[in-house]
């Protein structure tokens, strides 16, 4: 019955990393070729945080996500939720931005380097230290970006800095966000709820003054924009898949270790640009991909290494601060603090 129930959850997983991993590049190939012929990026973000604030609400109570409590302070909802809705938006726009300027396969390597900005921003604002074996695997992402960039035959400069904010952005997202659900003990689906919610409503007046005036009429041409049903549709697709590539997300990492997480997300990255490179056909050279090929093994270096480090730290918070002998008439096997210790190897009770 165990390993009967084990494969049941191993093919489990084995679904919803390929569904994740088509959905995701699907979602990169459509915004690509949304954005080719519809360059807005910031009607492009509203309409896929219209999509999470419609389609959330009566997905989740479907689906029994637990509801979060109305007991977050006003001043704790201005200081953390607010700047996380800012950020959420910011990061989308600056995202758009750099799949509209540069290939799609580009633009996720140089969003490998998130590794890099989450361990800079952890030490400037926890005060969190790392081992030797976290910052020697920032070595390889950073230098095969750097091979990726100078190699890069359709390089553009916005479209750099703009993956490179997005990419700072979604690492300051992170760190927050852990700290939002350790305060206030809210589901996380339900807190991608309210911060897709929340930016939607904060810009709507700055998209109706700025992208709508755009979009109803051409200052260049003196004519009005039609928007055809191919654009529309588009839109609505993308979404549609940028919703459900957050809902898989979750599912995956909800009955996983953090460590498989992070390497089916490492994965996944390599499932978008090598499709993204067979589907839409940008040009690269051999040392491009040897460039992102090398960002790539330094995240999954980089995620090895943090999970070592966890290890570590749990197994010194769990030393013993007592000994009790079992009784089973071994005096070689102890309980420590839930383990037990045979020989001074811990084994899980």
């Amino acid at each position: 019955m165990d390993e009967k129930r084990n494969n049941r959850e191993v093919m489990t997983v084995l679904f919803l990393c390929v569904l994740w991993y088509a959905i995701s590049s699907s979602s990169n190939v459509v915004g690509k070729m949304l954005l080719s012929v519809f360059p807005y990026p910031i009607t492009v973000t509203m309409v896929q945080l219209t999509s999470i604030t419609i389609y959330s609400g009566p997905f989740f109570n479907l689906w029994g996500v637990r509801r979060y409590t109305s007991n977050i302070t006003w001043s704790y909802y201005m200081r953390l939720i607010v700047p996380l809705a800012l950020g959420k938006f910011l990061a989308s726009v600056f995202s758009h931005v750099s799949i509209w300027k540069v290939p799609v396969s580009y633009a996720h390597t140089v969003k490998a380097t998130m590794p890099l900005f989450t361990v800079i921003l952890s030490r400037i604002i926890l005060r969190e230290q790392q081992t030797w074996k976290v910052y020697l695997s920032l070595v390889p992402i950073v230098g095969g970006v750097a091979i990726a960039t100078l190699t890069e035959l359709s390089f553009n400069m916005v479209g750099l800095i703009s993956a490179l904010l997005s990419t700072m952005a979604f690492s300051l997202q992170n760190i927050y966000s852990k700290k939002v659900l350790h305060d206030t003990g809210v589901h996380h689906l339900r807190l991608l709820h309210i911060l897709g919610r929340l930016a939607l409503f904060m810009f709507l007046p700055f998209w109706l003054l700025y992208d709508l005036r755009s979009l109803v009429y051409d200052p260049q041409t003196n004519t009005y924009v039609e928007m055809s049903y191919h654009t529309v549709g588009l839109l609505f697709l993308d979404g549609v898949l940028n919703w459900l590539q957050n809902i898989i997300a979750f599912s995956v990492l909800s009955i996983v270790t953090p460590l498989t997480y992070a390497v089916a997300s490492a994965s996944k990255r390599i499932s978008v640009i090598a499709v993204t490179l067979f589907v839409l056909g940008n040009p690269v050279t051999w040392l491009n991909i040897f460039g992102m090929t090398m960002a790539i093994l330094g995240v999954l270096c980089y995620n090895k290494a943090k999970y070592d480090q966890r290890v570590e730290k749990q197994k010194t918070t769990t030393l013993p601060k007592y000994y009790s002998s079992l009784h089973n008439g071994n005096n070689n096997s102890f309980v420590v603090n839930g383990y037990v210790d045979k020989k001074h190897q811990l084994y899980s009770v």
